[in-house]
C-alpha cells in the first residue's frame, strides 16, 4: 500500500510543527525528520520528546541522540529527560544511566525516570538504592515503588512503602491506591484493606472506577465475597473490569455457578466479554464439571475470537479434562500453531488426571526437542503424570533431570508425587526415608500419601506409625482417621476402630460423606450414599437393583473388605449396592439416551467395590461410563478401565 503523501508545508512554524507531531503519532520518523522540518525542529527542542517516543529501536534512537546533541538540544533538561526515558523504555539502561549522571540539574522527573527504567527492566534494587538516594520524592515516584513491589508479589515490602509515603505527609492517588489494594489481596490481608478502604472513602475516591474495581478484588481475594460486590454495585457504571472482578471473585471463593450467572447477566446487559471474562467463565464450568455450559461458553469465545489466546486455551484443556473429554482437551491444545510451556503443562496435566502416563511422557520429550525450558510447575505435572500410571522409572528419571540437568529444587509437591510412586510399588521404606532426608519441611499430604500406600500394601504396623506422625500435624483432617480406621477395620479390629470414631468425636472431627454428581440438560442431580430423597428414587433402585443382577450373573460378589464397620454380611452388602456412584449410574442410564456416554463425578476415591462392579455395568449395559474421582478418571469400557486397576 502506497504511504501517504506529505501535507505541503507552509512557512509558516506552527504547520510545520503540527505535520511533525501528526508524523510521530504514526511512527513516520523518515519523514518527520525531512530537511524542510530541521529549522523548526532546531528552534522548538520540544519536539524532540516527540521523536524519541515514537522511536522503536535502539540503532535509530542513537542516530536521532546525535541529531539531537549536533542541534545542541540534547543539553536541555526536558529534551535529555525524555531521551533517556526512551532509552529505558527500550531497555539501554546503561545508556539511560550515563544520560541520568550527565544531567547538571536533575529534577524530580530525572530520578522517577531512571527509577522507572529500573522497575520495567527487574532491577528493584538499584531500583531502591536511587529511591533512597532522592533529595525529594513526588506521589509519582511512590506510585512506581509501590507498584514495581507489588507486581513483583513483594507485597510485604509494598505495604510498608506505603506506610512510609503516608509518614512523609504525601496523599496516595487512584493509580497508587489501585497498586495499594492489589498489594493487600496479595497478602489476604483484609485489616490493611479496610483502612485503606477507609481513606478513599474520606478523599472521595470510592466511586473512582479504577479504584472501586481494585478495592473490591481485595475483598474478593480476602473471601469477603458480599464487600465486593457491594462496592461495584456502588460504581457509577458497569464496565468490563468490574464485571471481570465479579465473576473471578465468585470462581476464587468457590461460587462457581454464581459466576456463570453472572456472566450470562453481562452479556445481557451488553457488556462484551473478553479473553480475561471467559478463563473465569471456563475455570467455573471446570469446576462443575458442567460439560454442556463449558461448550456454550468455549462457543461463544471462538466468536469473540478469543480461542486462539494462550490463556483462554489453556483453561478450555483443563476444562475439556475436567469434563472427561481428554479428546476436546487434545484438540484444542494441538490446534494451537506455535509452542506454550503453559498450554503444554495444561495438557501434561490432563494426561495424567486420565492415567495416560506414557503420553505425558511424550508429550514433554517432544517439549523439549522443540527447545522449551521447563519449570517446575512442568516437572510436577509430569510427576504426577508418571504416579497416576505406576510409571517408576519414568518418575525418577524426571526427578533427577529436574534438579541435576536444570538446577531447579523440588518443592514438597514434586516430592509427594515420588512417595506415592515408590509406596504403591511397594518401596515403602525408601520413601519414608525420603521424607525424613528432603531438604524441604514435609506436611500432612505427604505423609498421607505414605499412609495410603500403607494400606494398598496392607503394611499395617507402619500404618499404625506413620497414622500418630499424620495426626499429630493435623488432628482436625478426618481422612487421616479414616484410613486408620479402614486400616483397623480390614484385620477385623472393631475395638481400635470404636476407639478411632471415638477420638473423631472427641476433636470434633466429621467424615466427609461420599456423594456423586451427574448433569442432566444443565441440571446437576446429586447423589449421597442411602439417600433416598430424589423425585426418581424409585425408578433409580429398580434400575439399580436389575443391573446388579446383571452384573451378578457375569460373576460379581461384593467386596465386603470394603464396609468398615462391623454389621452382618446382607447388611454390607446393601450398603454397597447403594454407594452413591451407583446411584448416579442408575440415574444416568434411566435418564440419557442410548450410547451416549455416562459421566459421573464424585468427591472421593472409587472403592474397590464399585471400581469392580462399574467395569462389570459398562459390559451388560453396552455403555462407556466416565468418573471422575477425588485425584483421577476412569474410563470404564467394555469391562476394563483406562487406570488398569492403578488408582
Amino acid at each position: 500500500m502506497a504511504r501517504p503523501a506529505l501535507k505541503a508545508v507552509a512557512t509558516r512554524p506552527q504547520e510545520a510543527k503540527e505535520e511533525i507531531l501528526r508524523l510521530c503519532s504514526s511512527s513516520r520518523l523518515k519523514d518527520a525528520l525531512h530537511r524542510r522540518f530541521r529549522d523548526v525542529l532546531w528552534s522548538e527542542p520540544n519536539l524532540f520528546s516527540h521523536l524519541f517516543r515514537a522511536c522503536r529501536a535502539v540503532p535509530l534512537l542513537r542516530q536521532l541522540h546525535a541529531f539531537a546533541a549536533t542541534s545542541g538540544t540534547a543539553a536541555d533538561r526536558f529534551t535529555a529527560n525524555h531521551l533517556m526515558l526512551a532509552y529505558a523504555d527500550l531497555g539501554d539502561l546503561p545508556t539511560a544511566r550515563d544520560l541520568f549522571e550527565r544531567i547538571p540539574k536533575r529534577n524530580v522527573m530525572s530520578w522517577n525516570i531512571l527509577i522507572g527504567g529500573y522497575i520495567k527492566n527487574g532491577d528493584l534494587g538499584t531500583a531502591r538504592k536511587l529511591f533512597d538516594e532522592m533529595p525529594s520524592r513526588n506521589v509519582a515516584t511512590w506510585n512506581a515503588m509501590v507498584a514495581g513491589h507489588t507486581n513483583s508479589e513483594l507485597n510485604e515490602e509494598s505495604l510498608e512503602l506505603f506506610q512510609a509515603m503516608r509518614k512523609e505527609g504525601m496523599q496516595p492517588d487512584e493509580f497508587g491506591l489501585g497498586s495499594l489494594f492489589r498489594c493487600c489481596a496479595g497478602l489476604r490481608d483484609v485489616v490493611s484493606g479496610r483502612q485503606v478502604h477507609g481513606y478513599v472513602v474520606r478523599s472521595g475516591l470510592d466511586r473512582d472506577m479504577c479504584v472501586g474495581s481494585a478495592l473490591a478484588h481485595m475483598y474478593m481475594r480476602c473471601g469477603f465475597l458480599e464487600e465486593g460486590e457491594a462496592v461495584l454495585g456502588a460504581l457509577p457504571s458497569l464496565n468490563i473490569v468490574s464485571c471481570n472482578t465479579i465473576i473471578a471473585g465468585r470462581t476464587q471463593n468457590g461460587d462457581s455457578e454464581g459466576a456463570l450467572e453472572y456472566f450470562c447477566m453481562m452479556r445481557g446487559a451488553g457488556v462484551a466479554a473478553n479473553e480475561v471474562t471467559f478463563v473465569s467463565a471456563i475455570s467455573s464450568c471446570s469446576d462443575l464439571a458442567a460439560l454442556a455450559q463449558g461448550q456454550q461458553v468455549h462457543a461463544q469465545a471462538i466468536k469473540a475470537g478469543v480461542d486462539k489466546v494462550v490463556p483462554v486455551m489453556t483453561s478450555l484443556v483443563h476444562m475439556y479434562s475436567r469434563c472427561g473429554c481428554l479428546g476436546d482437551s487434545e484438540k484444542v491444545c494441538f490446534g494451537y500453531s506455535g509452542s506454550d510451556l503453559v498450554l503444554c503443562s495444561a495438557m501434561i496435566s490432563a494426561y495424567g488426571f486420565h492415567g495416560r502416563g506414557q503420553e505425558a511422557v511424550d508429550l514433554f520429550k517432544k517439549m523439549m526437542d522443540g527447545g522449551a525450558e521447563p519449570n517446575e510447575i512442568t516437572f510436577l505435572t509430569l510427576l504426577y503424570a508418571c504416579s497416576h500410571s505406576g510409571l517408576k522409572d519414568e518418575g525418577m528419571q524426571c526427578l533427577e533431570l529436574m534438579t541435576k540437568t536444570y538446577g531447579l529444587q523440588p518443592s514438597v509437591k514434586h516430592y509427594t508425587c515420588i512417595v506415592d510412586l515408590l509406596g504403591r510399588s511397594g518401596c515403602l521404606d525408601e520413601a519414608e526415608a525420603l521424607i525424613l532426608s528432603m531438604p524441604v519441611r514435609p506436611d500432612g499430604v505427604i505423609w498421607k500419601t505414605l499412609l495410603s500406600a500403607c494400606k494398598i500394601q496392607k503394611n499395617l504396623d507402619m500404618a499404625e506409625r506413620i497414622a500418630e506422625r499424620v495426626i499429630e500435624l493435623d488432628p482436625h483432617d478426618s481422612a487421616s482417621y479414616v484410613l486408620l480406621s479402614n486400616i483397623r477395620a480390614t484385620s477385623s479390629r472393631w475395638a481400635d476402630v470404636t476407639e478411632v470414631r471415638k477420638t473423631m468425636r472427641k476433636q470434633n472431627v466429621r467424615k466427609e460423606p461420599g456423594v456423586s454428581w451427574v448433569e442432566l440438560k444443565g441440571q446437576v442431580h446429586q447423589f449421597c450414599t442411602g439417600d433416598k430423597s430424589h423425585s426418581k428414587q424409585r425408578e433409580i433402585d429398580e434400575c439399580l437393583e436389575e443391573i446388579m443382577a446383571k452384573i451378578r450373573q457375569c460373576g460379581y460378589s461384593p467386596d465386603m473388605s470394603m464396609v468398615f464397620h462391623d454389621m452382618e454380611d446382607e447388611e454390607k452388602e446393601a450398603n454397597l449396592a447403594h454407594h452413591s456412584e451407583k446411584l448416579a449410574i442408575a440415574f444416568a442410564f434411566l435418564s440419557l439416551p442410548e450410547g451416549v456416554p455416562i459421566r459421573i463425578m464424585k468427591n472421593l476415591r472409587v472403592c474397590d467395590d464399585c471400581h469392580i462392579a462399574i467395569k462389570l455395568m459398562s459390559k451388560v449395559m453396552s455403555r462407556e461410563i466416565v468418573v471422575r474421582d477425588v485425584s483421577r478418571f476412569h474410563h470404564f469400557k467394555d469391562g476394563e478401565c483406562s487406570c488398569g486397576d492403578y488408582w
